[in-house]
């Protein structure tokens, strides 16, 4: 059985307001799309384009700033909006520290996804490793901010 949750964290030599505003970067969203116009805002539905993967609606859930951040995408459903049953939720949230901020990012829900075990499992797979980079990302971004 394959597991439900996915929780990645890393402490960022920046101050969270200069990690806050990588997160809610539309160019952060939406890979090779247009950022023009995109907002990052509860209730929003940006799509991001990658000519290798397709591209992959994620709807904002709620947006409490400088604090959390949370959305929906069905990234083993390419080009489908996240629904119950095809989506997983993914949390952000940030903590304040003495050098720096810690960004936290648990996705949750590939056990209730619509798939076969391999497929749940291949998600959740592809998942894991992806969140390597783009905290990673996010770190390094935030950081050369900050210098």
């Amino acid at each position: 059985m394959v597991a439900d949750r996915i929780e990645r964290e890393v402490v960022i030599a920046a101050p969270l307001d200069q990690v806050w505003a990588e997160l809610v970067e539309p160019s952060f969203w939406l890979g090779e799309a247009d950022p023009a116009g995109a907002r990052v805002e509860e209730g929003a539905l940006l799509v991001s384009e990658h000519h290798e993967y397709g591209s992959f609606p994620q709807r904002i859930e709620k947006v409490d700033p400088h604090r959390r951040l949370s959305y929906r995408w069905a990234s083993a459903f390419p080009g489908e909006e996240p629904v119950e049953g095809n989506s997983t939720l993914v949390e952000f949230t940030l903590t304040e520290e003495a050098h720096g901020t810690r960004l936290r990012v648990v996705e949750s829900g590939f056990a209730a996804l619509e798939l076969g075990e391999q497929k749940r499992r291949d998600a959740w797979d592809d998942n894991t490793g992806g969140w390597a980079q783009v905290i990673g990302e996010v770190k390094r971004n935030a950081e050369k901010r900050r210098g």
